[in-house]
């Protein structure tokens, strides 16, 4: 474990779900208020970042559901948030295991409970290898990461076969202009041949991200770029190139996760797997669009999705303070790149409080941002003071999340009952 890790993971062990915050971003405190810290009274250091506890038990909830119904695995990617808390959280809600981009995050997923791990992306480098390598021979997990090319492949046998360890890997399938993966099924098979052939190194099945195809005509797209990639397995299995009893299929980002798990509701001959990683958090942003045509796909085909009841909340808010109103119209808020996302969208001002009183904050718009400050228009007629607070929804929770070392948990009336540590 690099040091850097051992600092995460010790941390997380000391911290996650404290009673008593610690001081560090967001999270200074009234020292005279015992056990719960309120937002709307003003009891914690804004800006800071909270998580809506009943969102977050309704997501895990709603998720894990639908993942049952069509008979399929959930392994939430853990980038989104890489809170181990939060983890622990999804794995004791069922998920069968965690998926990570990186050897590190590999790391905190194991030290958070998971025995299954997947590495949704290649294995590349030694000192990478050298992580992976202590956790399994450290921990009872399964782990698997991707490969796309002879090159990797050799890489992996290389290492692993002389550390006396066996890697666990899946081969990537993508498509023409997309990301990493083999871009036809001659080429998988191919590879598949080349790795039964290497030491130190097990082909477990295939992986995809349908999340890359786009157009017009993007669902039937996905459906048959699935059906192949199902086939494909079956072939590798047929083969012998792969010795599991149930080879692994999996997929699924946050948007397609529909498609995929409809698709493989029927593979009970292999393990699949779903993954998508912001439905924990949602959003009001991209992920409402894209679970909004989550909702409109199963009113067409008469979809699980309806019949579940309910549906994904965002979770996630960014409350911070009015700090100017230099112009009529105009309001400065303490609020900037360095603590909310801005890629897909500007923060959304939702609630308002002053003197610890609701605040209507109707016609209220981001409309820039800055390091440090968030330019809001203020409709004629609309009263902001300076120092009042305001709670912004956002947009892509993975840029919010990993600008805060620490997170706030609140429940249904704003009072902050616990904090959690992310570990990026």
């Amino acid at each position: 474990m690099t040091q850097a890790n051992k600092k995460h993971v010790s941390k997380y062990q000391d911290t996650h779900h404290k009673k008593f915050p610690v001081g560090t971003k967001g999270i200074w405190v009234d020292e005279k208020t015992e056990g719960k810290y309120s937002l709307i009274n003003e009891e914690i250091s804004l800006p800071a970042a909270v998580i809506k506890q009943q969102s977050i038990d309704n997501n895990l909830n709603w998720m894990q559901q639908f993942a049952n119904h069509h008979s399929v695995k959930l392994s939430p990617h853990g980038k989104t948030t890489m809170t181990p808390a939060f983890f622990e959280q999804q794995l004791k809600a069922g998920a069968w295991g965690l998926t990570v981009a990186t050897a590190p995050h590999a790391e905190v997923a194991a030290a958070a409970g998971a025995k299954h791990i997947m590495m949704a992306n290649q294995l590349v480098g030694k000192a990478n290898m050298a992580m992976i390598k202590r956790l399994l021979t450290q921990h009872d997990i399964n782990f698997y990461c991707c490969v796309d090319s002879q090159a990797n492949a050799e890489q992996l046998s290389e290492y692993f076969a002389s550390s006396g360890v066996t890697v666990q890997v899946l081969i990537e399938f993508g498509v023409e202009g997309g990301r990493c993966g083999c871009r036809t099924p001659e080429q998988v098979v191919s590879l598949a041949q080349y790795i039964d052939a290497l030491p130190g190194i097990t082909l477990a099945g295939i992986e995809v991200y349908e999340g890359v195809i786009h157009g017009d005509n993007a669902e039937q797209a996905i459906r048959n770029f699935l059906a192949t990639t199902v086939k494909t397995v079956e072939q590798l299995k047929e083969n012998g190139l792969i010795h599991l009893d149930r080879p692994i299929v999996t997929g699924a980002g946050s948007a397609w996760y529909d498609v995929v798990a409809e698709s493989f509701t029927d593979c009970q001959h292999l393990l699949a797997i779903i993954r998508p990683g912001c439905y924990l958090i949602h959003d009001t942003g991209i992920y409402q669009d894209a679970q909004n045509n989550v909702m409109a796909r199963a009113q067409t085909n008469q979809g699980y999705a309806c019949d579940l009841g309910g549906d994904l909340e965002s979770a996630l808010e960014v409350w911070a303070y009015v700090i100017s109103r230099p112009e009529p119209g105009k309001a400065v808020i303490a609020l900037g790149k360095r603590d909310v996302a801005f890629d897909a969208g500007l923060p959304i001002p939702e609630r308002g409080y002053r003197d610890g009183k609701s605040i209507e904050v109707g016609g209220l718009q981001a409309t820039a941002i800055m390091d440090q400050h968030t330019f809001v228009t203020v409709p004629e007629g609309r009263e902001l003071h300076v120092g009042d607070v305001i709670a912004f929804s956002t947009s892509h929770p993975c840029l919010t999340f990993d600008k805060w070392k620490y997170i706030c948990i609140a429940d249904e009336e704003h009072q902050v009952t616990s904090v959690v540590e992310t570990c990026f």
